[in-house]
């Protein structure tokens, strides 16, 4: 029996190391990949519910006092409390500790004829009755006591009310207030503690009273306020039926406890409560008519919906980053086995079986790699935050798939290339033909992805992640790195012949060794193609949300900032603001909504300076127009108007009449423009403010809104502006551009996708650049010799670095000219199937984002490349030229 020959003694562990080190780079980043995207799915998942309000974060229940028998027992605190412990038990869903209230409730508005309550038009003050449980560890008193139940059949009820009811209706403690049948006594006053949690989200009246219109005509303002009485006088308020009583308990929705894994199951889980199984436990509960209602499970709706846009974005990244790295593994093992190769091929001479020697390289490379991955997966835990009870089985899979693919590289390159001995030929020349299967497989690989992303702009991608949007990028960028392979070699040989008639032999030399070198340069140019194209479809995608923000946010408020008010507001306060930095022009307007001829969808009449406004439009490029649009005809001809399409397709351009304010208007459209800064994408009619005073001189037409232009005012000197110069009375409102900008920026899932997408475009570029020292240390073998032979024929060590660049600067144009190509090639095939709108403006379902290019978006990574390449080789030129081979003497050629 023959014996497989052992490895050298003494092998070399630099390419050891490289793989090490490689592998365990590539499973830190696979993993910290898979638990970046769980955390920032995760955070994305908790936003949806903790920035909603804590009415739509509820579980709502309520039985009302009609589906109950013998309400003096059903209302009992001791009733609604034993049932409350029963809901918990059965709801099934993450409550937050502390944000949950129970008890009975008056769900029609008491009138109290007190005549000393304020009655703003006359109308008598009506107040919601409220008996909660747990009153004392969700307020803070500032005056008298909290209420105590009263006795069975006791006149009268006790009551506490809020220091911001108290001051507008002017009550206090000792008071006394009759609502419907009720005698209510106020016996203290308090403040909510966390007024935005569940507890006080039942009613807005529970936090302060509300000025409202009733329903009569005409309409009166009256005060609505509410009353929080005991828990143990929810009978005494089931007895009144004219309140229509009845039992609640509201269940807080626990963020914390949610991760983006848990999102379907919650989903179902509250579909349940409302209409399936869950709703028969919760009714076994409670009582057989329990209604739940709960606005949770359109949050998680929408968040799964923005999820499911981001997806196909972060694939994009994840695909092309994951081929990156395995071209740079595929490197790492063949350079590793182009450095025993001799070693190799001496076991095989000798009788090692293929099979034996693989498993042997195996066994070697698995003791490299194993403990790297392991120490690569061992970091990313400890480095990147994780979503908090997420399975570990996703990032452990990335690490274990890293270690395979490095362990198994450097078997399956010796086996392929050992497989039957060759004979020796020279590395620094191609060969005159292809192999057969090389002629085949090229042609058929660029066939089969030609017709894959055919097929991709032809039927658009699929519902949901689709593998092949996924790798349009790797597939264009396969397909043109087997052309661009085959297109150098001719050029640069013609252009080596005029070259050789030139004085000095660089040039020449340059190009005739880039014309002849081998076509394994492939899987760098590889790397390069496809890290650029990750590079630049990030770049359209920053460009492309980066563009809707800006135009949301400038339809949002119209200008760089706007001050409205439900009064006109003062000269000064133009003035004033027109002084703040960052304010070239302040814009008065006046906005009125008018009823319709038509008796359609209202109107908005905007009253502007003509000039100012023209000005205004201009700069923001909503509906720009020439000001002498809307100059003053005189006499009785009708005022020209600017008017939106939807005014002119209802109207015409006939004149139409309108009633404002100021009086009786005729005017006449003259002018159509889609947006405009007062009104982007309304239903407007824009006058010219002289036109309007002339015709009602005695009118007060002072504008209710400021439309603010420059660049970037200073959100505080611009409202300590309106605070100096706001009359008593003006409740004006300051909206800037740049924080609804802000805002749109701020939600936690955009962000996490963003700055995943950026991170993994770096680690792109950073495998590319692995990729090209990598090319360069497979050639210093060829290379050292090389500089060696010409150190010996005279050339210096400057012209020797000068050789070396000029040697790399074909293949780094040619990587830069095709990876401009090839990113064209993918924003043309993705940009009509990829959807924004969900990163740009989360929330929003008013228009569509799309990525933006430009040809800073094109080249400026296809540079990027060209740096990049021309830095490897002047990196590894440097070196080069000042070490010369200790078996070579001067004079050996």
């Amino acid at each position: 029996m023959t014996r497989t020959p052992g490895p050298a003694r003494h092998p070399a562990y630099g390419p050891a190391l490289v793989l090490g080190a490689l592998v365990l780079l590539t499973a830190f980043l696979a993993a910290a990949f898979v638990r970046g995207a769980d955390a920032y799915e995760t955070r994305g998942a908790r936003a949806a519910l903790a920035t909603a309000p804590a009415e739509q974060r509820t579980l709502q229940l309520s039985l009302a006092r009609a589906d109950t028998t013998g309400p003096g027992t059903a209302f009992a605190p001791a009733r609604t409390d034993r049932e409350d412990r029963a809901v918990r038990r059965t709801l099934g869903v993450p409550v937050a500790p502390g944000d949950a209230v129970h008890g009975v409730r008056t769900t029609v508005p008491l009138t109290a004829p007190d005549p000393a309550l304020p009655r703003p038009d006359g109308a008598p003050a009506a107040f919601a009755l409220y008996a909660p449980a747990g009153l004392a560890d969700h307020a803070t008193l500032t005056g008298g006591r909290l209420p105590r139940a009263a006795a069975p059949g006791a006149p009268v009820l006790e009551a506490a009310v809020t220091t911001a009811t108290a001051r507008a209706l002017r009550l206090r403690p000792g008071d006394t207030l009759h609502p419907g049948a009720l005698t209510v006594r106020i016996t203290g006053l308090f403040t909510p503690r966390a007024a935005t949690g569940t507890y006080w989200s039942l009613d807005d009246l529970l936090t302060g009273p509300h000025l409202s219109a009733t329903s009569g005509v005409p309409p009166q303002r009256a005060w609505r306020a509410a009353l929080l009485l005991a828990p143990g006088d929810g009978p005494a308020l089931a007895a009144d039926e004219r309140g229509a009583p009845e039992k609640f308990w509201w269940y807080g929705l626990d963020p914390r406890a949610l991760t983006a894994r848990q999102v379907p199951a919650l989903r179902a889980r509250l579909a349940s409560l409302e209409h399936g199984a869950g709703l028969t436990a919760v009714r076994a509960a409670t009582g057989p008519d329990t209604v739940v209602d709960t606005a949770a499970d359109t949050l998680l709706t929408g968040y799964e919906r923005a999820r499911a846009a981001l997806t196909p974005v972060i694939a994009v990244a994840a695909c092309t980053v994951a081929t990156t790295a395995a071209v740079v593994l595929v490197m790492a093992g063949s350079l590793a086995a182009a450095r025993r190769h001799d070693e190799l091929a001496l076991l095989r001479a000798r009788g090692a079986s293929l099979p034996g020697l693989a498993g042997r390289l195996a066994a070697g490379t698995c003791a490299v790699a194993l403990p790297a991955a392991a120490a690569g997966w061992a970091a990313a835990r400890l480095l990147v935050p994780g979503s908090p009870g997420a399975p570990a089985t996703g990032p452990l899979l990335a690490a274990v798939g890293v270690a395979v693919a490095g362990a198994a590289v450097l078997p399956l390159r010796a086996a392929q290339t050992h497989r039957r001995p060759h004979p020796a030929a020279r590395r620094d020349t191609a060969t005159a033909r292809p192999s057969r299967r090389r002629a085949v497989a090229e042609p058929t690989t660029v066939a089969l992805a030609a017709a894959a992303v055919a097929a991709l702009r032809r039927h658009g991608p699929a519902d949901g992640p689709d593998l092949l949007v996924s790798a349009a990028p790797v597939l264009i960028a396969v397909i043109a790195t087997l052309v661009l392979l085959r297109l150098p070699p001719l050029p640069l040989r013609a252009l080596a012949r005029p070259a050789a008639r030139r004085r000095g032999l660089t040039g020449f030399l340059a190009l005739a060794r880039a014309g002849r070198a081998r076509t394994a340069t492939g899987l760098p140019l590889l790397a390069l193609l496809t890290a650029l194209t990750c590079a630049t479809f990030g770049g359209a995608v920053l460009s492309g949300v980066g563009h809707g923000r800006d135009a949301a946010a400038l339809t949002a408020v119209g200008a760089e900032a706007r001050i409205t008010s439900d009064r006109p507001l003062p000269p000064a306060l133009r003035t004033a603001l027109t002084k703040v930095p960052g304010v070239t022009d302040a814009v008065p307007v006046r906005t009125e909504v008018q009823p319709a001829p038509d008796n359609g969808p209202p109107l908005t009449l905007v009253v502007a300076d003509a000039d100012a406004y023209a000005r205004l439009s201009r700069a923001t490029g909503l509906g720009a127009f020439p000001a002498r649009t809307l100059a003053d005809p005189g006499g009785d001809a009708p005022l020209p108007a600017l008017v939106s399409p939807d005014v002119l397709r209802r109207f015409g351009r006939d004149p139409m009449p309108l009633q404002p304010e100021a009086g009786a208007l005729v005017v006449r459209p003259v002018a159509v423009r889609a947006d405009t800064p007062a009104l982007p994408g309304g239903d407007f009619l824009v006058v010219a403010a002289d036109a309007v005073h002339r015709c009602h001189p005695d009118a007060d037409t002072g504008p209710t809104a400021l439309l603010l232009s420059g660049a970037s005012p200073d959100p505080a000197a611009l409202r300590a502006a309106v605070r100096a110069h706001t009359p008593p009375g003006a409740h004006p409102t300051t909206v800037l551009r740049g924080e609804v900008r802000a805002r749109l920026a701020d939600a936690p899932l955009q962000q996490g996708a963003a700055r995943l997408y950026g991170a993994a475009t770096a680690a792109g570029a950073g495998f590319a650049l692995l990729a090209l020292l990598l090319d360069g240390l497979r050639a210093a073998p060829e290379r050292a010799p090389l500089l060696d032979r010409l150190r010996a024929l005279g050339m210096t060590r400057r012209q020797g670095r000068r050789l070396l660049v000029l040697e790399a600067l074909p293949q780094a144009l040619l990587a830069a000219a095709g990876g401009a190509v090839t990113a064209a090639a993918t924003l043309w095939l993705l940009g009509p199937a990829t959807d924004l709108t969900p990163l740009a403006l989360p929330g929003s379902t008013a228009g569509t984002v799309h990525l933006r290019t430009g040809p800073a978006t094109l080249l400026l990574p296809s540079a990027g490349i060209l740096v990049l390449t021309l830095v490897a080789a002047l990196a590894q030129a440097w070196p080069s030229g000042r070490r010369q081979s200790p078996d070579r003497r001067a004079g050996d050629l």
